[in-house]
Parts: structure tokens; sequence; C-alpha cells
């Protein structure tokens, strides 16, 4: 299929401006009318999983044309193992994050239309093969998650919304600076990211180690990785439910896919020395971190921020060991966080809509209230500890073995914290779900048909890719092969 890319890309852009042609009144057309235009990405990421050739390295599905000729700037769009599972998971989760924001109430017209356009946003930082093209993209989520959340957050939600554009906007300057470096390194100058992949034994020692500490800085914050993680708990508990699942779902991931797809393809030598202490290091020390944190929150919401931070670690210290184990186990880390972290913000937004609060020691007993949301709340927090059988279990194992090769040391402080990460997840049901029932939730409604089956999905793959993982890691391990020798050469 010719232009697939471009059509799962731009397809909410179309949806966006059919969204501000509408009455704004009729919220309920507005809401389905939003829906309908999630649905072709889906699809045809469904499409893109089943015609991907496993076998193959490289990128696929290309599509390249001349956008800006007097600057060499091209519209240059392509996926390969690392970019289709995170094409993926943003189309997944754009389509059931719409069904989660059916509760708005409040300028209905102006949050969809600002959902759908950072879909797109999303969908076109992982297809961007030109650098100019991703980084236009990259500052495009920007403004639809500002008004997000500073809109239809909680009540400090204006703080929270200027505190993660700043941060995002300091780390999107540094990536500016690498990204003209890079244009200006070569002739004639080109932003083409295959191109610059090539060139990379052309650039000097030093260009290579001031360039990745940049670009190293502004994925870092995206991530988010200690210490450029204080913007990610405000915007979380201040964000609506669908944003926060977008939010550690997706965007998260794009610090990490951004170390990946630029300062180990384009910068293999300065990966090789600095990985070890600003990925290896830094990501065993956030899952520590992370899950101590985690463990002293009362309110349910940031405990599961903070938790995103611990698990993004698994993520980093996979990355930094340039084993094939370890890199797939990172890969898949952040596809099955994507899944679980949406159910777990989910869950949060259901007993939030009925309680109107997400203070753990406020509940009490609500299993016998609220079997059906008991069940899957548990579930969920058994796959997000790991529990063998669930998807988390097998990509943490994966980073584990693959981080032990190269640092025991760091292996093993990272592997501590799988108790932290049962401890403060179990404490939390046992607060929540059981003991005697608190008096003012003995009505509350169980979880209805709706929130059911935004659920549902997720829960699939994640008992699916639990028992079954081949199915993504044939997508991903040619690619992360590949990448692997390319930074194992520059050692």
């Amino acid at each position: 299929m010719d232009h697939v890319l471009t059509y799962m890309t731009f397809c909410p852009i179309a949806g966006m401006l059919v969204v501000l042609c509408l009455p704004g009144a009729a919220h309920t057309l507005i809401r389905w009318t939003a829906a309908a235009f999630t649905v072709p990405p889906l699809l045809l990421a469904v499409w893109l999983f089943a015609h991907f050739d496993r076998a193959e390295a490289g990128f696929q599905f290309v599509e390249q044309a001349p956008w800006i000729p007097s600057f060499n700037i091209q519209y240059f769009v392509g996926v390969d193992g690392v970019s289709i599972t995170m094409v993926l998971l943003t189309a997944l989760l754009s389509f059931l994050c719409i069904f989660a924001s059916w509760g708005i109430e409040k300028a209905v017209k102006g949050y969809f239309a600002l959902f759908l356009l950072l879909d797109a946003a999303m969908m076109g930082v992982f297809v961007a093969l030109d650098f100019f093209l991703f980084y236009i993209f990259w500052e495009l989520m920007l403004l639809p998650m500002y008004f997000l959340i500073g809109i239809w957050g909680g009540p400090r939600r204006e703080y929270a919304a200027i505190k993660f554009f700043l941060y995002t906007l300091a780390g999107s300057v540094l990536m500016l600076l690498a990204m003209l470096a890079l244009y200006f390194s070569l002739t004639p100058h080109t932003f083409d990211m295959t191109k610059l992949m090539a060139a990379h034994t052309s650039f000097s020692h030093n260009f290579q180690l001031v360039l990745w500490v940049a670009l190293f800085i502004g994925f870092a914050i995206k991530i988010p990785a200690f210490p450029f993680h204080t913007w990610l708990p405000d915007a979380h508990v201040e964000a609506p439910t669908a944003i926060s699942v977008i939010l550690a779902g997706v965007l998260l991931k794009m610090g990490t896919y951004g170390i990946l797809r630029i300062n180990f393809a384009m910068l293999p030598e300065a990966t090789a020395v600095l990985s070890m202490y600003l990925l290896g290091a830094l990501g065993a020390f956030n899952i520590v971190y992370g899950a101590l944190c985690a463990m002293a929150q009362t309110d349910l919401k940031k405990l599961v921020a903070y938790s995103s931070i611990s698990h993004m670690g698994y993520v980093m210290l996979g990355m930094a060991s340039f084993t094939a184990l370890g890199t797939q186990g990172a890969v898949l880390q952040m596809f099955n966080h994507g899944t679980i972290t949406a159910m777990l913000f989910l869950l949060v937004g259901v007993i939030y809509d009925r309680a109107h609060h997400r203070e753990i020691a406020g509940f009490g007993g609500l299993a016998s209230v609220m079997p059906v949301y008991t069940g899957i709340t548990g579930f969920a927090f058994f796959a997000a500890l790991g529990l063998p059988g669930l998807s988390a279990f097998v990509s943490e194992v994966l980073v584990l073995l693959g981080a032990w090769q190269q640092y025991p040391i760091l292996t093993a402080v990272g592997a501590s914290a799988v108790i932290l990460t049962a401890g403060y997840l179990l404490w939390t049901m046992q607060r929540m779900f059981l003991g005697p029932v608190n008096e003012k939730y003995v009505g509350l409604p169980e979880i209805n048909a709706r929130e059911f089956l935004t659920l549902v999905p997720l829960a699939v793959i994640v008992v699916v890719l639990g028992v079954y993982p081949r199915l993504a890691l044939d997508l991903i391990s040619a690619t992360l092969n590949s990448l692997n020798q390319v930074v194992l050469a520059a050692l």
C-alpha cells in the first residue's frame, strides 16, 4: 500500500479540521467524529504489523519527496523494527483514549480537536526520517499537550502545564543546536537521518561527545530520567485521565526512542563511551529511586507516575548493554510499559470519577463494593510488578539477562527494586480494596461497559505478549542487532 505512513500521520489532522467545522454544542457528534478518525490509523497499524518484513533490518514503507529544496529538507518517512512498535502503540492508545475522554464536558470541540492534533504529532515523530521533519513533529506535540493539561486539568493545571512546557522546551533547544551542528557537518548539508547515520565515521570524537550529551539531556527530560523528572508527577496529577495515559504510554517512550534513533545510530563512538555512565548507571538508579518515591506516595495517580520513572529505568539499563537480549528487552519494555501503565491510569480515572479523590488511605474494602473493578486493578498491578506469564516479566528479564553480561553490579541494584515494586503495589491493593468497607463508598457504581472496553484490548495484549513474546521480538530483533553492531564496532 502506497503512502500508508502518510495516511496514518495525517488522518487525525483531517479529523481535527472536521471537528472544528462541527457545531460546538453537538457534543455527541464531536466525540464520535473524533473516534472515527482514530480508526483508520489503528487499522493501518495492524496492516503494517501483518506486512512488515521481520528479516529486514532497514527502513520499510519509505516515502520521500522534496519539501524545502533550497535547504535540502525533505518529507521523508519510514519505519524499522524500533519505530513500528511505537507506531502500533500510538495508534492503539489514541483510539482507546478517545473513549476514555467521553466524560469531558468542558469545551468539547477544543478538547477533541487538540487531541487529534496531538495524535498526528506523536505518529509523525516515530515515522520521520528527516531530522528537520522529526523536530517539527517533536515541537508540535508541545502545543496541544500544554493546552490539554492547562485547560482540562486539575486545580493546579496552569502550573503543571507551564512546568511541562518549559522543561520540554529546554530540551528542545539543545536538540535544535545538535541538529544544526549535524546539518552543517556534511557537504552538501543535509537533515537526512539515513545519510547522517552512514556518515558517522567522519565525525570527530569530541564532536560526537558534545552532541551526544546535548541530545541525551533533551531526550532524558522526556523519559524522564533523574534529575530531569520533576515535571512528570505534576503533569500526571493535574492532567485528565486520557492525557495521563498518552503522557506515560507514548510521550515517555519518545525519549528512549530518540536515543536509539539518533544517539546510537548517528553518534555510535560517543554512545560506546558514555552509555555505561549516562544510561546504565542512571537507568539502575532510576529503577530504585522511582520505586522508593512510588512507595512514599499517598495519591494513587502520583504512585503510578513514579512507577513509570522506575520502569523506564529498565529501558535505559537494557539499552546500555549493547547485547541482543538487553536491547530487545528494552524496546519490548517500552511497548509493555505503554500498555500496562495505560491500564493503570485508566483505572485511576475510573475511581476518581466516582469518589472525586485519589487518596489511597481514603478508600478501603472496595473489593466487596466493586468486585469487577478490583479484579481488573489486581490484574494490572500484577502485570506492573512483573508477574510471570504477563508481558512485563518477559521484557524485564531480558533486560536483566542482557545487562548482567556488561554490568553485573548495576543489574543487581536494578533487580533489587523488584521487591520494592511488589511492596508498594501490594500495599496499595491492601489499603484500597481489602479490610472493612468505608461507609462513604458503599454505593459506588461498578465499572461501566465503556470503561471496561477501553481496558480489555490492553489486558489481552499483556497476556498474549506474556505467553508469546515472539510476536513483538520478531519485529525488533533484526533492527536492534544491526544497531548493536554499529555501536560495538565503535568500541
